[in-house]
């Protein structure tokens, strides 16, 4: 049995991993409000005014604009690859399946900086210039683990029997998975799109070696950092970058709390037969 001094020992430990993730995003937003072009502690003054700099700045907004473009396309290639990956692994037995599913997972497992140098280094060799579609590439490489491993442990929870009675009540493959397989891995599907959407929207790693001349919120950031003039505006965006990114992971994990949609899916069984 644990004792008194190990749970609180697990307590003290835990609340300062806490603090260490969540203090510094805490004062950056706080420095986003400050009146001052430089950052001095306390903050003298309050004041919103570079929110509106902020969004009145043409490189910002263009940012913006494209973060939202490689996230949306990157979600729809790792959606779809990620979801045909998955089928494939789940009913299907051929040779190195588990290969397939190391493949798949190791751009996410390794770190950003290989899975980036591997990319350029392909692009360069292939004389492929870096542009949005390298960045589609880019960012789809380790998008699709994120849908691929919410659609398959989905798949997993599902009965099979489901399929086999709709099969015997004389439905075909499309009507199956319209009625029957669909709802059951729907609710998957979107808490996958949104947490890839959210990987994509704050990729800075990858982004820096296959944009090229574009730029996203992230490398915007990146290269401002280091210009003071420049501090209360990377603050603002910093803040936007965090908020647009928790958004999305936090109905992604209300979606995959909520219950399975099984139980649509066995109601709905009969109906595939009659299409």
């Amino acid at each position: 049995m644990e004792s008194r001094g190990g749970r609180i020992a697990i307590r003290a430990f835990s609340s300062l991993v806490v603090a260490f993730v969540y203090v510094p995003l805490l004062i950056t937003a706080l420095y986003a409000f400050s009146g001052s072009v430089g950052q001095k502690w306390p903050i003298d003054e309050y004041t919103t005014r570079w929110f509106g700099v902020a969004w009145r700045n043409g490189l910002v907004r263009d940012a913006l604009i494209t973060s939202v473009e490689i996230g949306l396309v990157a979600t729809l290639l790792a959606l779809t690859l990620g979801s045909l990956a998955a089928f494939a692994v789940h009913r299907f037995s051929f040779f190195g399946r588990n290969v397939v599913s190391l493949i798949l997972v190791l751009p996410i497992a390794l770190p950003g900086i290989v899975t980036a140098m591997a990319l350029n280094s392909f692009f360069v060799t292939a004389n492929i210039p870096l542009s949005l579609f390298t960045i589609f590439i880019g960012h789809s490489v380790f998008c699709i683990v994120v849908i691929y491993n919410n659609v398959l442990a989905r798949l997993r929870r599902t009965p099979t029997s489901l399929v086999e009675a709709s099969m015997d009540l004389g439905a075909d493959g499309w009507q199956t998975f319209r009625h029957v397989t669909l709802p059951a891995i729907r609710t998957a599907l979107v808490a996958g799109a949104l947490l890839a959407f959210a990987l994509s929207f704050d990729e800075i790693v990858v982004t820096n070696f296959v944009a090229g001349s574009e730029t996203t919120l992230p490398k915007f950031i990146y290269n401002n950092l280091r210009q003071p003039r420049s501090r209360p505006i990377v603050n603002v965006v910093a803040i936007a970058v965090v908020l647009l990114s928790i958004i999305p992971v936090y109905i992604a994990q209300r979606l995959s709390g909520a219950p399975d949609a099984l139980g649509a899916a066995t109601n709905q069984r009969s109906g595939a037969a009659g299409g």
